[in-house]
């Protein structure tokens, strides 16, 4: 086992001398072999090969030298791709031999502690129609028309990489809409669909995206199209901070049914989540992550970027709500606003109701995971 010390390998790399608080001797990876995972004889791997092949097409159109420049592990771009030309010529049946043949799992640690937070999420489902009537009366927004992105980079690249979001007011650029602001007074918008239910437009932008059942029984997925700009408030420390669920309760089951029992209190509540998501019709067959490709159930995780690149095949160990192991390999897919830590990731279940909420809902597990490297970088960064 080789312990590989941040500062001490091209592997990983901090940008502006650990400018966000990272300190080099707060992280690591710990290079293993396969055979030390004993978990490995728990997943065939099968799941993840279109995952994997849709995530290096991706990443083919991509420029730069490594997978996210600004991640703490750099993985070199063209050599991942050299891998994923390997990958299109063998069968999927091969991909767990192809896995271990190809790839070196490294440990990531934080403050010399392998363990981390691990929860799940998963793409709602709602009712929406296209058309307003007494049923379908809560909006589903899109983009609003007057929002505005500006990177400061753009303007002087010696500004920080930051992005912000606001609206134009007298010449001037300011904060966008807060989540009261814009149910109080609605938007400057599309509206994308109508729903039957506002808290199921609510839990869908939790989520991020959602599964639209209109009345004719067809299906429609609405997909991410961007945020307010404001931060990010969990309705269930909200509700938890009042007293108004106990900890044992706090689960995204009862949480949804406390909001749909107290109508009175939810919006109130709700409204105390600045965060307001708008939405667009997606056409893919699954929800679109923040790599931009469709994630796969059961395959795909959301990470933290300024650790773990996008596109990344990871081996995760944690459990499920119920204690089950929940050992597989997966692919770093998405970002989440909650999900931030060196050792820390979301689980996409993948599309359903109520009852794969349950199931997501309620995950809230330790375990750690792997950052698999291409051998074939490692013999080039050695030579």
């Amino acid at each position: 086992m080789m312990r590989v010390l941040l500062g001490l390998t091209c592997l990983i790399a901090f940008l502006n001398s650990c400018s966000k608080e990272k300190a080099p001797e707060e992280f690591e990876l710990e290079q293993f072999s396969f055979d030390q995972i004993t978990a490995i004889s728990d997943d065939d791997m099968l799941g993840a090969y279109n995952a994997f092949l849709r995530g290096c097409e991706k990443i083919a159109r991509q420029s730069g030298e490594f997978l996210n420049s600004t991640s703490a592990i750099h993985i070199n771009r063209a050599d991942y791709l050299k891998v994923c030309s390997l990958a299109h010529d063998i069968m999927p049946a091969k991909f767990k031999e192809f896995v271990l043949s190809n790839f070196t799992p490294y440990l990531i640690k934080y403050h010399g502690e392998e363990q981390g937070k691990f929860t799940a999420y998963y793409e709602a489902q709602i009712n929406g129609s296209p058309v307003r009537d007494n049923t379908y009366k809560y909006p589903v927004y899109g983009r609003p028309y007057d929002l505005v992105e500006v990177n400061l980079q753009d303007f002087d690249s010696s500004l920080p990489d930051r992005k912000l979001i606001g609206q134009v007011e007298n010449g001037k650029l300011k904060p966008y809409l807060t989540r009261a602001e814009i149910t109080q007074k609605g938007l400057n918008a599309p509206v994308v669909m109508w729903a039957d239910d506002e808290v199921d437009v609510y839990i869908m932008q939790i989520q991020g995206s959602a599964v639209a059942i209109q009345p004719d029984g067809t299906k429609v997925r609405i997909a991410y199209a961007g945020n307010n700009g404001h931060p990010f408030k969990g309705i269930g420390s909200i509700l938890l901070s009042k007293g108004l669920l106990s900890p044992s309760q706090a689960s995204m089951g009862n949480i949804k049914k406390w909001l749909k029992e107290n109508p009175g209190l939810a919006k109130a509540n709700m409204d105390e989540n600045q965060r307001f998501i708008f939405h667009k019709l997606g056409n893919s067959e699954g929800p679109t992550g923040a790599l931009g490709v469709p994630l796969t159930a059961g395959r795909s995780l959301a990470v933290d970027t300024d650790y773990v690149p996008l596109g990344a095949l990871l081996w995760l160990e944690t459990s499920q709500y119920n204690g089950k192991s929940l050992n597989r390999l997966v692919l770093a897919q998405d970002i989440g606003s909650a999900i931030k830590g060196a050792v820390r990731g979301d689980y996409f279940y993948g599309s359903g109701g109520d009852e794969i909420l349950e199931v997501a809902g309620k995950m809230n597990s330790q375990g750690r995971y792997f950052v698999l490297i291409p051998k074939h970088y490692e013999e080039s960064s050695n030579d």
